[in-house]
């Protein structure tokens, strides 16, 4: 049994998804702040969101290759928020606004599990290797790589992850938490969550974990 597991629903792009995603008994909303993602949401609307939720840990704003001034700006406005690094960032950026903040790292081959061991901080989240993308594209990478790491350090596992897969992914790697994006979505539309795949999909990591279901 695993308990409790962290669930991410990454990629809302509304203050009306990101409320039915809490209330359907995810932990945290993802909002993406990368400008060249189908699922970016400019910083501006993104605070309001962040405000309008009046729970500043249940949000992760997802950015990549920002200065380190401009992660301590952004740190200031959001306050106890997380923070995920998801670009090429050099360790002192993340250093610069830990705790409450991760690395992202792209997973291919066991070479990449390993480097991603040596990032700072308590949590890490390992993502599917697709090029140069910064997640987000509903690929799986091989499980088994992160398995190790995933015994040492708090490991949010991302990448193609879905209702009916969530579950041998929870029982492979054991991880402390999972993100899902294009696999809670409306098909076709990036940008639009689908409270039915939502529910399903925390329905079936909980049970993967031996958690009772959100009433």
């Amino acid at each position: 049994m695993i308990a409790p597991l962290f669930i991410k629903i990454c990629g809302v792009t509304t203050l009306e998804d990101a409320r039915l995603t809490l209330a359907l008994g995810a932990d945290t909303v993802g909002i993406n702040l990368i400008p060249s993602s189908k699922r970016a949401v400019p910083l501006e609307d993104a605070v309001k969101i962040f405000h309008a939720l009046d729970q500043p840990e249940s949000v992760v704003f997802v950015v990549a290759d920002l200065l380190g001034s401009e992660l301590r700006i952004l740190r200031k406005r959001v306050g106890r928020a997380w923070l995920q690094l998801h670009g090429s960032e050099a360790e002192p950026a993340l250093q610069s606004v830990l705790p409450r903040a991760y690395k992202a790292v792209p997973i291919g081959s066991a070479a990449d599990a390993a480097s991603a061991a040596l990032w700072p901080g308590e949590r890490l989240l390992a993502d599917a290797k697709v090029g140069s993308a910064f997640g987000g594209t509903g690929a799986v990478f091989d499980w088994d790589l992160v398995t190790a790491l995933a015994s040492k350090r708090s490991l949010i596992l991302a990448g193609g992850l879905h209702a009916d897969n969530v579950a041998q992914a929870i029982e492979t790697v054991r991880p402390f938490g999972v993100d899902v994006a294009s696999g809670v979505e409306v098909n076709g539309q990036p940008r639009t969550k689908d409270p039915a795949r939502i529910e399903r999909f925390i329905r079936a990591a909980r049970q993967a974990a031996g958690l009772p279901p959100i009433l």
